[in-house]
């Protein structure tokens, strides 16, 4: 490595650690401040405290490293220019593009360590901080109770309903308590108030209500109905205890505890899904035109081609594979139903047919479908397509995380593209146009990034093209400010106020070559 690519590569490292320390600090302590109240007042040990801390860190640096990068690139192209170094730089022969090389490769190193971050890293801090959270929750049990909102006390035993719960003292008003734990009746407590706490041994939830009733109705003989009042009641929840127990066999994950691998795998078997329903679905469709039944218009205009797919998950597992690298394996293809293959979507003509006579569609009919009763086919198909329904909202889940990772990685990478030729258009600008241009940046990147995530769960952009979209634009943006770069005669093209004053004179003379009112010929009287 040249003397001149350790140097820059020094300059960015400084901005890069004190970017990234304080961008993952400030995440770090907002996502905190959402949980704090998860975590005061429970007795919890330090351990677990520093855990949830620990664990909470790779969310907040998946985020804040692409931010990082995007500041130090700004930060340290601009000292190089303000300082002129570049212009020494050039004075020698060294170009523009020869000083941003080392920056963009190690922006690739950074990428690919990204990759593997997302990947590996933030899938198992995930899934570990959730079933923390879990385990917390089960401590002082009262701590986790919400107001409106029906609370599972006892696992499918006892449910408990506050109109107004105290968190400081365990008072509640307006109690609704559903107990469903005797197969024999079910009983429902309405009390005006309440309080709670817990037992001496800690193993126990202690419910104290005022001024209320009980209605009793046994299962056997729903129309009978006993109703009992009273002013005080004692009831006690067995089993609710207050010590903290750490779970280790939660295999659960959610999409986003998940690694590249595994979630290609569960999006191959939705695909699967996907093609039983779209053939099922086509089927029951020409049963219906062939005896002449009214489908729904939302059912005529049913898309059953497959959702596009770039195949990027497939493509990075198969390269790990090749590697050695152990993975979950891909799922198989789920077996069809009586309807293989994936169908095509209904022609205008297929669909123009409907209900207006046409029986030549009997003769492909099987024996099973001609059993079929009329009036049970439209459920029939209704059914269909919530199924293809639901295994596109599968699909598109999966595949927006997939591209995600990759999405956010390949970010670092663009951010060096774009941060480069601005701080180099602008290199007295200092601090401020550091912190001014990364704020914007940061903004329009992530906003597109969340509107590009919600428009691809809800079917209506194409995945790929919704997470990919902002790390594009920015990318053609980059290229044409560095084309532009390449052809200045000058390193330093000054700050905001000089580009506001050049632009105020081109203005000047624009207005300077059109021909002024007074020196137009006048008409002359005929």
């Amino acid at each position: 490595m040249k003397i001149l690519h350790k140097y820059v590569l020094k300059e960015h490292l400084g901005p890069l650690v004190f970017a990234l320390t304080a961008l993952t600090s400030l995440l770090l302590l907002q996502y905190i401040a959402k949980r704090f109240g998860e975590l005061v007042g429970k007795g919890l040990p330090w351990t677990v405290i520093a855990e949830f801390l620990g664990l909470s860190v790779p969310l907040t640096v998946a985020l804040s490293l692409p931010m990082a990068v995007l500041v130090s690139t700004l930060y340290a192209f601009s000292r190089l220019a303000s300082e002129n170094e570049l212009t020494a730089m050039k004075a020698n022969g060294v170009s523009l593009r020869n000083v941003v090389t080392p920056v963009l490769w190690a922006a690739v190193g950074v990428t690919f360590f990204m990759v593997a971050f997302n990947d590996q890293v933030l899938p198992r801090a995930n899934h570990r901080l959730r079933t923390l959270q879990g385990d917390i929750a089960q401590k002082k049990p009262t701590f986790g109770l919400r107001e409106q909102v029906i609370n599972e006390v006892s696992p499918n035993k006892l449910y408990l309903r506050a109109g107004h719960l105290s968190q400081t003292t365990n008072l509640m008003r307006e109690v609704t308590i559903y107990d469903v734990g005797d197969a024999t009746r079910r009983r429902t407590i309405y009390a005006d108030s309440g309080n709670m706490s817990m037992s001496p041994n800690q193993a126990d939830l202690e419910l104290t209500l005022y001024s209320g009733t009980v209605q009793d109705v046994p299962t056997a003989t729903p129309a009978q109905l006993q109703r009992l009042y009273f002013d005080t009641q004692l009831i006690r929840v067995r089993g609710v205890g207050n010590e903290f127990r750490k779970t280790t066999n939660d295999n659960y994950k959610g999409e986003r505890e998940m690694s590249v691998c595994e979630m290609e795998q569960n999006a191959e078997r939705a695909r699967g899904s996907f093609a039983d329903a779209s053939g099922e679905f086509t089927g029951k469709v020409r049963l219906a035109k062939s005896r002449n039944i009214k489908l729904s218009r939302e059912a005529l205009n049913t898309e059953t081609s497959s959702p596009l797919s770039i195949g990027l998950g497939s493509a990075y597992c198969g390269l790990l594979s090749r590697a050695g690298i152990d993975h979950p394996k891909p799922a198989q293809m789920a077996p069809s139903s009586g309807f293989a293959g994936r169908a095509a979507p209904l022609h205008e003509s297929e669909k123009r047919s409907n209900g207006n006579g046409g029986n030549s569609a009997d003769a492909t009919l099987t024996e099973a479908e001609k059993a079929v009763p009329n009036e049970v086919i439209p459920a029939q198909v209704e059914s269909a397509r919530l199924r293809l329904s639901d295994a596109i909202h599968s699909i598109n889940l999966y595949e927006v995380e997939i591209h995600k990772k990759f999405a956010l990685a390949a970010a670092c990478f663009v951010f060096v593209l774009l941060g480069a030729p601005i701080a180099l258009r602008f290199p007295r600008g200092g601090v401020g146009v550091t912190i001014g241009v990364s704020l914007i940046v940061f903004a329009l990147y992530y906003v597109g990034l969340i509107a590009g995530e919600t428009l691809a769960r809800r079917g209506w952009m194409p995945p790929f093209l919704a997470m990919w979209g902002a790390n594009i634009l920015f990318t053609l943006f980059a290229l044409i400010l560095l084309a532009r770069m390449g052809r200045e005669s000058g390193s330093n093209r000054g700050d905001i106020r000089e580009m506001v004053d050049d632009l105020k004179q081109r203005i000047k003379r624009a207005r300077r070559r059109r021909p002024s009112a007074q020196a137009l010929p006048r008409p002359t009287a005929s």
